[in-house]
């Protein structure tokens, strides 16, 4: 029979202590913050950029473990969609040496911001449009600076032992954009100012009032404080005055406060807007900038830490096809897009519904997401998702916690529920609307999907 020596069994416990704490640390947890700001000349949503009123971010957190490493992403620009989105997560995906659906990036979608949409920006300047609404040397440098910023964090990377969550509600900023009349048909839409004294008196609608925060931790030490609300997050926009807005203005004050890395994520708010308490003065900016950094904060306060594992971690992609508006027709838009009597602007909206239909035809789909920390479920979403799906996404976790992050392919646009369609308004009028009633169900089931029950799935 075997007898270990004494010198055997102290070799044997202390590389049992290296092995454990190995995988321990296995778990960890980087963090990136890249300056994106445009250059003073370039396109922003609506005009050239005229001054830096607030630099822009690429920011967010690289999660480490014994399986492929997860990027999650947000950067301060109007939208990121169709090519655009596959740029910034093939060249992210490749900082952190990981796979591009391990990846996911989302836009804060204020409005004085740069847009990046590769594929719109190819047919534009097939017309003689090239540069009038894209910067590409700007916005692949801010790419490669980004998945720089990526590289570091994955080095930097320190162990994660826990995760906090926390929620507040947020007071006065947030009410539906769609007022609805007693025929069940949009009566007013209130959009993210108002000075009508109707839409300002109107109920608040179908929200969801609550900022959620994650928190990543290293034993008392906190790594980065991520949060999520839904609302279109802007209150004067369109003379070149770059900012991030009110919600960014928000999280830069709290990561100041706290000395914490923040990282803000734009919720389900395709029909939200801060209309109702928004009259668009410049003074308002500061306001609701304040009421959204009192719910970050009281979330803060109500946060709760639990531990994490790595056999509590799970990252789920599906990859969906949504159904194409049938008011597109491509013949139609390609003229549309060639007419060199229309307006600038005619021309473009032409542009970027061909860069949609053209991707949804070369059957490549739009991503939905899940990552699950635990009892925490981090859900990406493409377009401007409206807020019944974020509502129906915390219904189907009982119990557990549902965190929304939509604005990750911006290819999409707006994305209603199926009744919204019919009930007109803007965000489903053929003006906007690239997806067709349908998106509901097919949504509502890739949502299913990444978020049931591991025993469900097998």
């Amino acid at each position: 029979m075997f007898r270990a020596s004494p010198l055997f069994l102290l070799l044997t416990l202390f590389l049992n202590g290296v092995v454990g704490a190995s995988a321990e640390s296995a778990l960890r947890l980087g963090v990136f913050n890249v300056d994106v700001s445009p250059p003073i000349g370039s396109p922003v949503a609506y005009v050239d950029a005229k001054e830096i009123v607030d630099p822009l971010s690429a920011r967010g957190v690289v999660l480490l473990s014994n399986e492929r490493p997860i990027v999650l992403c947000a950067v301060d620009f109007i939208g990121i969609g169709n090519e655009g989105q596959d740029a910034w997560k093939k060249a992210l995906a490749e900082a952190a040496v990981t796979t591009p659906d391990r990846v996911s990036v989302h836009a804060l979608h204020q409005h004085d911001g740069p847009r990046c949409d590769f594929t719109t920006e190819r047919l534009m300047e097939a017309h003689g449009l090239g540069g009038t609404r894209f910067d590409n040397d700007f916005l692949r440098d801010a790419i490669a600076r980004t998945a720089k910023g990526v590289g570091e964090a994955v080095a930097k990377a320190q162990s994660l032992t826990h995760v906090g969550l926390g929620e507040a509600k947020v007071e006065k900023v947030a009410s539906n954009r769609r007022i609805l009349g007693e025929d069940g048909k949009v009566k007013k839409v209130r959009y993210s100012a108002s000075k009508d004294p109707v839409s300002i008196a109107a109920p608040e609608g179908t929200i969801d009032p609550w900022l959620k925060s994650v928190s990543f931790w290293n034993g008392d030490k906190a790594l980065a404080v991520t949060s999520f609300y839904a609302t279109h997050p802007q209150s004067h926009y369109g003379k070149g005055d770059v900012t991030c807005e009110f919600v960014g203005i928000a999280r830069n004050a709290r990561e100041a406060a706290s000395g914490v890395p923040h990282i803000y994520f734009t919720g389900a708010g395709g029909n939200v807007a801060a209309g109702k308490y928004n009259d668009g003065a410049p003074k308002t900016r500061p306001i609701l900038a304040a009421r959204i950094e009192a719910g970050m904060k009281a979330a803060w306060e109500a946060t709760e830490k639990t531990p994490i594992e790595e056999s509590m971690i799970e990252w789920r992609t599906r990859y969906t096809a949504l159904p194409i508006a049938e008011h597109l027709v491509e013949e139609d838009l390609m003229a549309e897009l060639a007419d060199t009597t229309r307006k600038a602007n005619d021309r473009f909206r032409a542009a970027d519904r061909l860069a949609w239909i053209q991707r949804s035809k070369a059957s490549i789909g739009v991503t939905v997401s899940a990552l699950r920390l635990g009892k925490i479920w981090w859900l990406n979403m493409p377009g401007e998702l409206f807020v019944e799906y974020q509502l129906a996404a915390q219904a189907m976790k009982p119990g557990e916690t549902v965190c929304l992050a939509a604005y990750e392919d911006y290819g999409a646009g707006y994305i209603g529920t199926e009744i919204a369609y019919g009930q007109g308004g803007y965000e489903t009028s053929k003006r906007t609307a690239k997806v067709a009633p349908g998106v509901e169900k097919v949504l509502m089931d890739a949502m299913k999907d990444v978020l049931a029950d591991a025993k469900a799935k097998e």
